[in-house]
């Protein structure tokens, strides 16, 4: 699920690699190749925290046309171009285009479906002068809801107002328009949304076993901006449930719960999730997720007792590299021996945790971290020499809450921290660090997979805060590297992937 400017992009990288790669050889260009994908994603920033669109809404597609119109077949099976696909239709309505297109004009389009006589459709043009129509099939119903939304204004709130109403609507279309409207819009305007909201009907959806997970995490959204204390039993009744169905979206669902618990909910948390060394990865990860959402976009819980929480998962060597970067952006640096320690007795199955241990020593400000830096560089330079030739020092965001208290570094310290640090934006990504300067010269990525492993926690979610770079204007010839080097990653995966890549030895 995408998140705000300072939060996240959820799309769990992290899980899908541990799941699927476990093979040496296989990680280094996965963690090159998610970086680039997440370099290039900027368009798609400040959304729903823990939704996923479907698809691209209607209002997104017709706003990307250059014609869009109602139009009714004037033809039906028997008497369309069943070689093409072509289908005669006359315009009704023109709702963007007059200028290209006109009521009672006919054109052709292609559709494969069964069609009939005075069948009605949606049809999207591009390229002009000759329009290429696509075709979508409308009730009188859709055709009305797609009518309201060339009139709706550019406010988001008042866009959400509309979709709201459609959320669980019996014609699919329209229920699956609206959610992905939520899904993309700004977590602040659902915010607003909140005293409108109807808390009943968004329990009785969340509480329904057959509810789809990515609908159950909107609604849990939402509820987190609606309800209350009295909810609180129901969403611990799920937190404790063993049934899969129940805790669909268990990201969401705990990021909910803290949202009306506020701190007195993180012992919950913390038991369950994240002091529990038996907890499932998936189930602690979403609990990280969720307490991530707090730090960053958050105003109910300080960061000084989230950061409490986290500390519990260093103590899981599998895990640990997922939190500290958190720690390093939030300002924590209370664990400087703990992570030294993790450095200094990290093995080959979990050598990542390396890199973020380095990078949130070079963020510290404190001169033990300066001190524990030569110490590991005699351990292990080349870790060092990665983090350093990769990454940005990491920035230190700030407090996104309402506690003063949460943070151990001062304004003025932070103001020091950022010198000469490569971008500006708070919380970068998972790792506290800057994904674009892995390509900042020629070469370094492909450095980047001689060197051997880089940090797995990179391919943690990544913030999509589009990138200043390519806004001013990216060198042809840096774009050209980039890309290409993602295509040879990818096929260079897919092979790896299919071949079984690199068979650990036996015995």
């Amino acid at each position: 699920m995408l998140q705000g400017s300072e939060g996240l992009h959820p799309i769990p990288c992290t899980v899908v690699y541990r799941m699927f790669v476990s093979q040496s050889s296989i990680r280094p260009l996965l963690t090159v190749l998610l970086l680039t994908v997440g370099s290039f994603s900027g368009s798609i920033a400040e959304a729903c925290p823990f939704c996923n669109a479907v698809s691209q809404t209607l209002r997104q597609e017709m706003g990307s046309m250059d014609a869009v119109v109602i139009a009714t077949s004037l033809q039906d099976d028997t008497t369309r171009n069943k070689e093409t696909g072509e289908v005669l239709m006359k315009v009704e309505v023109v709702l963007k285009g007059t200028d290209l297109i006109k009521v009672g004009q006919e054109v052709k389009a292609i559709y494969y479906g069964e069609v009939s006589i005075g069948r009605r459709f949606m049809l999207s043009g591009v390229d002009p002068p000759d329009l290429q129509w696509s075709c979508l099939p409308v009730s009188k119903r859709a055709e009305k809801y797609i009518g309201n939304i060339t009139k709706l204004p550019d406010d988001s709130l008042e866009r959400l107002r509309f979709y709201h109403k459609f959320l669980q609507d019996e014609e699919s279309m329209l229920a699956r328009d609206a959610y992905d409207e939520f899904a993309v819009a700004p977590y602040d305007a659902v915010k607003k949304l909140g005293p409108e909201m109807d808390r009943k009907q968004l329990l009785e959806w969340i509480g329904d076993p057959e509810m789809a997970t990515d609908r159950k995490r909107l609604y849990l959204t939402m509820l987190g901006v609606c309800g209350d204390e009295k909810n609180l039993p129901f969403l611990e009744k799920m937190l404790r449930s063993t049934q899969k169905s129940t805790r669909g979206g268990l990201d969401a669902l705990i990021a909910c719960y803290l949202t009306l618990a506020g701190e007195k909910g993180l012992p919950l948390v913390d038991e369950l999730f994240l002091a529990n060394k038996k907890a499932p990865y998936a189930d602690t990860y979403a609990a990280i997720m969720a307490v991530r959402f707090h730090g960053t976009e958050g105003d109910v819980l300080p960061r000084s007792a989230l950061v409490e929480s986290l500390h519990h998962v260093l103590d899981r060597k599998d895990l640990a590299d997922l939190v500290i970067p958190d720690l390093a952006r939030w300002s924590d640096w209370s664990q400087i021996d703990r992570l030294v320690d993790l450095f200094v007795k990290a093995d080959p199955d979990n050598n990542w945790v390396r890199v973020p241990v380095v990078n949130y020593l070079r963020a510290c400000p404190l001169p033990a971290a300066k001190k524990a830096l030569e110490k590991l560089e005699v351990i292990d330079p080349e870790s060092v020499r990665r983090a350093n030739t990769f990454f940005s020092i990491p920035v230190p965001s700030r407090e996104t809450g309402n506690s003063d208290s949460s943070s151990s570094v001062d304004r003025e310290t932070e103001g020091k921290l950022s010198g000469g640090a490569a971008f500006s934006d708070p919380d970068e990504n998972e790792l506290g660090m800057d994904e674009r300067s892995v390509f900042a010269q020629p070469g370094q990525a492909t450095a980047a997979l001689s060197a051997g492993t880089l940090p797995p926690a990179t391919l943690s979610s990544t913030t999509l805060t589009p990138n200043p770079t390519l806004q001013q204007g990216m060198n042809p010839w840096r774009l050209g590297y980039v890309l290409g080097l993602a295509l040879a990653t990818i096929m260079i995966v897919q092979f790896l992937l299919l071949s079984g890549g690199t068979q650990p030895a036996k015995g």
